[in-house]
């Protein structure tokens, strides 16, 4: 699968001598969607404008679908679809004036029937003639997509695309995601919701401190990375775990009802008979087990927060 986007070397630094971005590399292939993770002041939005043509880098070089973004900068823009994170638009124009504009800017010729099926497939339509300012905020973010949409972009990216919208319509929003996707576009994401990562990425990225600390496939990343916890409910509560338990670094919860063990489910041995025959030894019975996988988040929290030295060693 070729790569759409090819980021080298990429660094940004301010002229007060902020450092927000290290040596950036990246290749995002065409058709996937790609996760940018990270918290708040981490670069995402940074390297996001960098590669849309809104920030200048200090150094490195950028191409989109071979176009090198500063030297054939109307290539790239015409291939590239932008959905930032503020809502940005004239508020008191209708929805479906705003759209064509934005159409416009790019040097495409109108055309009505691709505009009426984007807001169609945006669930617009019937607020076409609307102005803006009257939408909801969860409208208003559609209207943005909808204006990254207008010029037939191959890459699009969107910059925190749920932010402060409500549980349901996020749902749909991943949906339009997915949509967007089969219908031929490659998505970049930035999020703060994990759990959007989790359901919609093929693959991921984790920057932190203007670093790109890792890049993996989704499903690698949590088979490699991803922790198991064993939860132990009890015949009997305890007030402490037994000093001869200490091996296993248990925790007790639950009102003294639980024990918890984490392990790791790639070990060749996971200690866990050797738990259960040492709790047999020590009169503690117990009535349930099972066990629950690392979320994608707690991968997240992990990476971002292990020190430098073990993340490279893969620790």
């Amino acid at each position: 699968m070729a790569a759409i986007l090819s980021v080298r070397g990429i660094t940004k630094r301010y002229a007060s001598g902020h450092q927000a971005l290290g040596s950036i590399d990246l290749d995002v292939q065409e058709g996937e969607i790609f996760a940018l993770l990270g918290p708040n002041g981490a670069g995402k939005t940074t390297l996001i404008s960098i590669i849309c043509g809104i920030v200048n880098a200090s150094g490195g070089s950028v191409a989109v679908a071979g176009h090198d973004i500063v030297r054939d900068y109307r290539q790239t823009r015409s291939i590239v679809g932008l959905v930032p994170q503020e809502l940005t638009t004239d508020m008191f124009e209708r929805v479906i004036d705003t759209v064509r504009f934005s159409r416009g800017l790019f040097g495409k010729s109108r055309d009505d029937a691709y505009v009426e099926k984007i807001l169609r497939d945006l669930s617009l339509w019937d607020k076409r003639d609307a102005k803006v300012q009257e939408l909801s905020g969860g409208m208003k973010r559609r209207v943005m997509i909808a204006k990254a949409l207008s010029h037939e972009p191959r890459l699009l990216f969107l910059d925190e695309p749920t932010a402060g919208v409500d549980v349901e319509l996020r749902r749909d929003m991943w949906a339009l995601v997915r949509q967007l996707r089969d219908n031929g576009a490659t998505i970049i994401l930035t999020t703060h919701y994990i759990e959007e990562a989790e359901d919609m990425a093929d693959r991921v990225g984790v920057i932190t401190g203007g670093e790109l600390i890792l890049v993996e496939d989704k499903t690698t990343l949590m088979a490699k990375l991803g922790r198991k916890t064993l939860r132990i409910t009890l015949a009997e509560p305890l007030g402490a775990v037994p000093a001869e338990l200490s091996d296993w670094a248990l925790s007790l919860e639950g009102d003294g009802l639980e024990l918890e063990y984490v392990f790791d489910s790639q070990a060749e041995r996971t200690g866990i008979s050797a738990l259960l025959g040492k709790l047999g030894a020590l009169g503690i019975g117990y009535k349930d087990l099972n066990t629950r996988e690392s979320s994608l988040e707690d991968i997240f929290v992990d990476l971002v927060h292990r020190p430098a030295a073990k993340r490279e060693q893969g620790a």
